[in-house]
């Protein structure tokens, strides 16, 4: 299975030759299927990152907080 860095690298190499317009409407969607799961995969793979992310930060706290800081009280 391919990392999530050639997943990515791949799926800008597609969006790239799909902007050119030059490709024959098969390769096209042919190309186009291929950067939907593409997508698909990245975007598995971000959001299992997340949830290892919120997991060490609950760990870390004791819970998890979605602001990076505090409210300012100054005001």
């Amino acid at each position: 299975m391919p990392t999530f860095e050639e997943s990515l690298k791949k799926l800008e190499t597609i969006v790239d030759q799909l902007e050119k317009g030059d490709l024959a409407l098969e390769e096209s969607i042919k190309l186009f299927e291929e950067g939907v799961s593409l997508s698909a995969v990245c975007k598995q793979e971000l959001d299992s990152a997340e949830g290892k992310v919120q997991t060490l930060i609950k760990q870390r706290d004791g819970s998890f907080k979605t602001e990076p800081f505090p409210p300012d009280k100054s005001s």
